[in-house]
């Protein structure tokens, strides 16, 4: 009698494609539903779990009730052992947890296999961001001679004057936007709204596009969404991400640059000209104080920069200064 025949948990397969994927619309609409996920972190989210299947396969594991601590120990290590970069690892972990307290919910397990804290950190990064005159320099890319050229101008001014997310410029509607007071009004993450402010230029930008160039682009279905394709249509995520990559390469700023690093350098400016931390959190629609405390080890990251080249006891100046400079005495 084989192994299997004599474990029960054993005598079949894991889930069939079709029972897993049966399952996985169950799962989408808990994180539609009662989430109010965007649809693209929704994707990400299945996207993440499409290795846990395979490992299942892999490893004869016929349910999620196998999937204990031991399991799923296994499961990141064969991750890393595939090439996945600890980053990656980190989130395909991050999306497993949620998982398991939907199911932890919906009495489908038992218990949570997963520790609260210690299975893996992800590794400090710090967020990469722009400079102020790179900014200003991205910010006059676009040729506003024509209605597509306002349209980016205005695009790029309101992402990188609000600190908004790719998400968040999408979904905007023109009713969301309060010329007078400079707030607009976003959807975040989890369907949450928040008001940002804008400054003048974004404004100024702001108003030129909705004035001059929505009504050449706009048609009969366009209805109220703010910034609109050539064909009338909403812009896209995908095309609001493609233009911030064209028009960083077109003025020659470094690789890599998108819309988050807008993002990032919208709170990184902030918190260098002073201010608190407690409004940038407000601002970018973070839950949590400790999310915008990345930025301030940016700022400190830069200011010992700063003070290293510049300051005259620091140990580069000195150490230049002290270096021969020919014969000597």
């Amino acid at each position: 009698m084989t192994r299997s025949a004599n474990n029960p948990a054993k005598a079949r397969n894991a889930y069939s494609q079709q029972e897993w994927a049966s399952f996985m619309v169950r799962f989408e609409t808990h994180l539609k539903a009662e989430k109010g996920l965007a649809q693209l972190t929704i994707r990400n989210y299945l996207t993440d779990l499409e290795p846990l299947h395979e490992y299942m396969k892999l490893r004869n594991i016929s349910g999620l009730r196998g999937l204990d601590k031991y399991a799923l120990r296994g499961y990141l290590a064969w991750l890393m052992e595939l090439g996945y970069v600890r980053a990656s690892v980190v989130r395909k972990l991050s999306t497993l947890r949620v998982l398991l307290r939907w199911l932890l919910r919906e009495k489908i397990i038992e218990k949570d296999p997963l520790p609260r804290r210690g299975v893996m950190k992800k590794e400090s990064r710090l967020p990469q961001f722009l400079s102020e005159e790179e900014a200003a320099t991205l910010m006059e890319a676009p040729d506003t001679s024509g209605p597509l050229g306002l349209r980016d101008r205005a695009l790029l001014e309101l992402i990188y004057g609000g600190g908004l997310r790719v998400s968040e410029a999408h979904g905007l509607d023109t009713g969301n936007v309060n010329m007078q007071t400079r707030e607009v009004r976003v959807r975040g993450k989890g369907s949450k709204q928040r008001v940002v402010l804008i400054g003048g230029t974004a404004k100024d930008a702001l108003s030129m596009y909705i004035a001059q160039a929505r009504p050449k682009l706009a048609a009969r279905d366009s209805r109220s969404a703010l910034f609109l394709n050539r064909f009338g249509g909403r812009m896209s995520q995908r095309s609001i991400q493609e233009k911030v990559r064209i028009y960083s390469a077109r003025v020659g700023l470094r690789d890599g640059v998108h819309t988050h690093t807008l993002r990032h350098s919208f709170a990184t400016h902030l918190l260098n000209g002073g201010a608190d931390l407690r409004v940038v959190q407000e601002l970018l629609g973070h839950s949590s104080p400790a999310t915008t405390q990345i930025y301030t080890h940016v700022t400190k990251s830069k200011a010992r920069q700063v003070y290293l080249a510049a300051h005259p006891r620091s140990s580069e100046r000195t150490a230049k200064r002290a270096s021969p400079q020919g014969g000597g005495a």
